[in-house]
């Protein structure tokens, strides 16, 4: 094994989001100083409400748990096989959602911060860092997200030489339970999966649906600065009236598809639309209104949402709501190992990176830190492989998006490389064959071999 050495001197980790903190305890893990910027409560944001590390603001859901058919379960598997904190967190936290990981927000966040200051190699100081200004031989790790202060985010522009890209990001509502009338509303997962009555589910007929659709159309939203009003919208996260403008049928055919579910209430009239709602925290108290994200003003969001059956002495816990994101042109500014190519004592992670998501931002922050744990130790970095949920995100981010127009990008499949088979007989035509569940099942089983594969290149010492 190759001598440590300066293990006295720090990495220095900006942002304690889920990417920061899952930095930080991966660079420590390695028996490597840490020291960890935040600057909450000295200085808020516009979305976050606590100064709570790895707080969640948009939602509680992690997505999608199914690790054999969907990309972001198997990223759920690796980053779980790879001993995350924010996965460890998660699934201590864990709630209610049929096939998806939701947690109680609060328990996660009080979770993952009861972990970093209980670990005597990290430093968390509470300051706003205005300034990137550090050591040749220092090692920086830049993961303060989409809501990056205004300061830090012209710092960066003056470092990178580019301006930030930017796109807006909006949140649902959050309601009491105690307030949903039950008389119309029923608990029920889509298809029943999970336990089978994992969500509260309000249904509407043609008549309300279109009433529903002309409120949002015609309603009042916040108003955009001037310099915002060209920021494109995240199309992995549209406003809720953003997709009724689109077509009548848009929202009943996205988050409020009636399928997979029958009212109890009245089994044999089958709903046009199905609002649901997903448990917000550990004490079934509060829902969150899946796919509800919206830019209206909260008096409208209370006039328009209260029209909804079950939902009409509604008590919002909290309204949704608008914020502006920022990335950075990560394949044209990054590395494979994250690293900024003009200035190479800083590395980038985290959503700021553009890559979308909770668990794709906690994964990159993964990788961020082990690479620089490793580059400190004097250990080689050994890329996770295209195949893993991990590689091919981190692919995408430094050298597989387009520079001339980079958006954030979800985990998914199509950043997967193909399947390729042996060329014999028996397999002349088995790729064509390969369809839906059976192709997403070779991706999964094609990338846990992968990662087994890898695990030992980068572990810990």
């Amino acid at each position: 094994m190759i001598k440590r050495k300066n293990m006295a001197k720090p990495i220095y980790v900006v942002g304690g989001g889920l990417a920061g903190s899952e930095a930080a305890w991966q660079i420590a893990r390695n028996g490597i100083p840490v020291k960890l910027y935040e600057m909450r409560p000295k200085r808020n944001t516009d979305a976050h409400i606590t100064d709570g590390l790895a707080e969640l603001v948009c939602s509680n859901s992690f997505r999608s748990d199914d690790s054999s058919h969907n990309a972001v379960g198997l990223l759920h598997e690796e980053m779980r096989r790879l001993e995350s904190l924010i996965f460890r967190s998660a699934d201590a936290n864990r709630i209610p959602a049929g096939g998806a990981l939701a947690v109680d927000r609060h328990g996660f966040s009080s979770h993952v911060q009861k972990a970093i200051e209980a670990e005597p190699l990290i430093t968390l100081s509470r300051q706003e860092l205005t300034e990137i200004e550090f050591k040749e031989d220092d090692s920086v790790i830049i993961a303060t997200g989409p809501l990056t202060s205004p300061t830090l985010s012209q710092a960066i522009i003056n470092i990178t030489g580019t301006e930030n890209l930017a796109f807006f990001d909006s949140i649902s509502p959050i309601i009491y339970k105690d307030s949903i009338d039950f008389n119309k509303a029923w608990l029920q997962s889509r298809y029943d999966k999970g336990d089978s009555a994992d969500y509260i589910n309000c249904p509407l007929d043609q008549i309300q649906y279109k009433i529903f659709i002309e409120d949002l159309i015609k309603s009042e939203k916040t108003s955009f600065h001037e310099w915002e009003k060209d920021t494109p919208y995240f199309e992995g996260c549209l406003p809720i009236e953003v997709m009724a403008e689109r077509g009548f049928q848009t929202l009943a055919y996205g988050p409020m598809k009636p399928v997979g579910l029958t009212n109890p209430h009245n089994p044999t009239k089958k709903p046009v639309a199905i609002v649901q709602l997903r448990q917000d925290n550990i004490a079934g108290t509060t829902y969150n209104m899946v796919g509800f994200q919206t830019k209206l003003t909260y008096g409208e969001q209370k006039r328009i949402f209260q029209k909804i059956p079950g939902l009409e002495n509604a008590k919002f816990s909290r309204f949704g709501g608008l914020h502006r994101n920022t990335f950075i042109n990560s394949p044209k500014l990054l590395d494979r190992t994250l690293k900024l190519k003009s200035n190479p004592i800083l590395r980038f992670a985290g959503q700021i990176t553009g890559c979308e998501g909770y668990v794709e931002s906690a994964s990159i922050g993964l990788l961020a830190g082990r690479f620089a744990a490793f580059e400190r130790l004097g250990h080689k970095i050994e890329l996770p492989p295209w195949e893993t949920a991990i590689g091919s995100l981190l692919r995408h981010i430094t050298n597989g998006g387009e520079t001339s127009n980079y958006q954030p990008m979800n985990i998914n499949f199509g950043l997967f490389p193909p399947i390729e088979f042996p060329a014999t007989k028996d397999n002349k035509n088995k790729i064509n064959r390969l369809r839906g569940k059976d192709r997403k099942l070779e991706l999964t089983k094609r990338g846990r071999k992968k990662l087994t594969d890898w695990m030992p290149l980068m572990s810990f010492y």
